[in-house]
């Protein structure tokens, strides 16, 4: 069920469904709560599923110039506490990810497992903040042409032909993001901390899963941090978009790691 939440007079909206155990899912950047209707579909059958659109995302609106990991966080912390929600499963795509590992660390009290999708601990490199600004000023000459090219460059070379209605829906609803928004987000993105440390020393579940043909991470460098620890690493053979390029193995991996939790 769709519903709306006011948030520092913005708007925010959440999807509800099923009973039992709290799962919250985030989804990743140019995303909405959407991306996750399969997942829902399973998980909700036997927990309560929470899908919060991000700041500036889907149906919730923009909250300023900068949307930090730790902004969204307390974001998400208000809409579950409107829900009178105290402990939950976090699991995070991508940008999710990250705003997950920020939740963790500011509310470590409430987090009973965090798994990230398609996403890493590490801090954006120097390259990788280059990269960010350039893609802010792609955005403010033209977000519509940024997002037409961002989007297939998520999903492995191989598979972009085969998901090309999927590629073509994303991008649609992408193209609803203000360009103030997308902007928001890179900026926050490119100063987020490294949380390598915090994610392996959570004392509660926690699962990295990555895609091996992941245009956007490269696989063992991202892996590698985990490694011998008590991380539980699950490799999907496809790309960034896990729920789309591996759903049935995605869905029975999240569905393990909730039980397990």
């Amino acid at each position: 069920m769709v519903k709306f939440f006011n948030y520092k007079n913005i708007t925010i909206r959440y999807q509800s469904a099923g009973k039992g155990k709290v799962v919250v899912l985030l989804h990743g950047f140019l995303e909405n709560g959407s991306m996750w209707n399969a997942v829902t579909t399973e998980l909700s059958k036997r927990n309560r599923v929470i899908c919060i659109d991000l700041l500036g995302h889907g149906g919730s609106e923009n909250l300023g110039y900068i949307h930090t990991m730790e902004t969204q966080a307390q974001m998400v912390l208000a809409v579950l506490q409107h829900l009178k929600l105290r402990k939950y499963i976090l699991i995070g795509h991508s940008m999710g990810g990250y705003i997950a590992l920020a939740f963790a660390e500011l509310f470590p009290n409430r987090v009973k497992g965090l798994c990230l999708m398609n996403s890493t601990t590490l801090a954006d490199t120097k390259t990788k903040k280059i990269n960010r600004d350039r893609a802010i000023e792609a955005v403010k000459q033209n977000h519509k042409t940024f997002v037409r090219i961002a989007i297939p460059n998520l999903f492995s070379e191989d598979n972009r032909e085969i998901f090309n209605k999927e590629i073509k829906h994303i991008t649609n609803e992408a193209l609803e993001i203000s360009p103030q928004s997308i902007v928001a987000s890179l900026e926050g993105m490119k100063i987020r901390k490294d949380q390598t440390n915090l994610f392996k020393g959570l004392l509660k579940p926690s699962m990295l899963i990555l895609g091996k043909k992941d245009p956007v991470l490269a696989f063992n460098e991202h892996s590698n941090p985990h490694k011998d620890t008590a991380v539980k690493i699950v490799t999907l053979p496809d790309g960034h978009m896990s729920h789309i390029e591996n759903k049935k193995e995605l869905i029975s991996t999240l569905a393990a790691f909730v039980t397990l939790c």
